[in-house]
């Protein structure tokens, strides 16, 4: 939740203090005020949710000499100066000093208004981003690493956690890019094994032998050019977390292995008849259906149902558009601080047309597009046009889902507070909630 910002008065004059206080209130702006720097001294502090607005004439320590102490204490907080009839030298000196803006007496309170709204504007984008820094650096904070606050991903979230500290295989399922790598990590990072391997292998593209050999390991002589002993990735793993990606392309022979693997807890390298015993979680990830691959003929059935103890469905990125505004500010903030570059602004019209797009890539594609925005460069998929791609009944639905989403979330899941929030019948909301995925069918 966002903190509700505020300014921070300092005036000695009480009738011009009552004046901006007035006027900022009337505008909807909270406000606190006092009468001297040293009193707001002992309000302020380096996160603090606001903006200054100080006199530049103050008994005691002055405004200049509060400007500077605000510069020590957090550059990035707005200070306002107020100056009197003849002192634009000291305004200028208070700009080039790290100033926000400065009003001159006397000043109308429609201007005084407006400066306030823009440095708030201001002071709320960089604690935004400072926020994000933080949960960024975070790294065992799970909504950090799985941002978003769809259902669906509330959802995979609280079955990591459910499920984490549990020696349970997993079977993660999702699109290619929708993050299945990332979940694993996180269940392997959330459990007492935090500390063993974690041993993740790609099961596509990799001859039967080498996979043999990457998994089980081998004695020296088991085939031509293996001189010495090679431990293998579930030996190895031992303790702590294998991860299997693509398991999907695992051939049918090593699928009869792994499920030996699975059932008695026990490997052989190549070229040795010693069992040898093994006690790692295992977790799998494939993005095609296994089940429907096990009925094709194409996986072993066996082996699905023995992995398919938890099972972990990642939605693609077009079933969470509401997430796209955060995943993107998230990766825009990373690739700016990789590339030791400013992050560039974002516009309300271009996270729409962001939002409007398909991502078959996924997070993965959400996440290069972002660094090509930090560093300037333009993508053929970048967002320049206004989503012309769609049909009327997409947008619509697409609208209506974020929509109902955001509301649904907010309302921390309860149909009848949505439903009266919404003007909708329950009902209604029940059947578009199920339609779009936000609640089991």
């Amino acid at each position: 939740m966002k903190p509700t910002l505020s300014v921070l008065l300092i005036e000695d004059d009480p009738n011009v203090r009552l004046g901006c206080e007035q006027a900022m209130q009337l505008a909807g702006i909270p406000v606190q005020s006092v009468g001297s720097a040293e009193e707001g001294q002992r309000l302020l502090s380096a996160d603090y949710p606001g903006i200054v607005v100080t006199d530049m004439r103050l008994p005691g320590l002055d405004g200049m000499g509060l400007l500077r102490w605000v510069n020590q204490l957090d550059p990035n907080l707005p200070v306002i100066i107020i100056t009197g009839h003849g002192d634009v030298t000291l305004a200028v000196e208070a700009m080039r000093s790290g100033a926000y803006d400065f009003m001159q007496k006397p000043f109308s309170t429609s201007d005084l208004v407006d400066v306030v709204r823009r440095a708030l504007e201001k002071r709320e984008l960089v604690l935004e981003v400072e926020a994000l820094r933080r949960r960024l650096d975070h790294r065992d904070d799970l909504e950090a690493r799985l941002i978003g606050r769809s259902p669906q991903m509330a959802r995979v979230r609280q079955l990591i956690l459910d499920v984490a500290s549990a020696a349970v295989d997993v079977l993660i399922f999702g699109e290619t890019g929708t993050g299945k790598e990332m979940v694993a990590r996180c269940l392997h990072d959330l459990s007492g094994a935090k500390t063993e391997s974690y041993v993740a292998l790609n099961c596509g593209g990799m001859a039967d032998n080498l996979l043999d050999s990457e998994l089980f390991g081998h004695e020296p002589g088991a085939f031509t050019g293996a001189q010495k002993r090679r431990i293998g990735k579930i030996e190895y793993a031992s303790g702590g977390t294998l991860f299997l990606d693509e398991l999907e392309s695992m051939p049918m022979n090593m699928q009869i292995k792994l499920l030996r693997v699975l059932q008695e807890r026990v490997i052989e390298r190549l070229g040795s008849n010693q069992q040898i015993p093994v006690s790692c979680r295992v977790i799998a990830a494939s993005k095609e259906d296994l089940r429907a691959l096990s009925d094709q003929g194409r996986f072993r059935a066996d082996l699905y149902y023995r992995l398919n103890v938890v099972r972990i469905e990642l939605p693609p990125l077009r079933e969470r558009r509401e997430d796209i505004p955060a995943l993107y500010d998230a990766f825009l903030l990373q690739a700016a601080k990789r590339y030791n570059r400013p992050p560039p602004p974002l516009t309300s019209d271009y996270l729409r047309r962001l939002m409007a797009q398909d991502w078959p890539g996924n997070i993965r594609e959400l996440r290069n597009a972002a660094d090509c925005h930090a560093l300037g460069i333009s993508r053929d998929n970048a967002p320049a046009g206004g989503g012309a791609s769609q049909s009327l009944t997409e947008a619509v639905e697409n609208y209506e889902r974020v929509l109902i989403a955001n509301e649904f979330t907010k309302q921390e899941g309860n149909i009848a507070r949505t439903a009266d929030a919404l003007k909708i019948a329950r009902t209604t909301l029940h059947d578009k909630l199920k339609k779009y995925g936000l609640i089991r069918a």
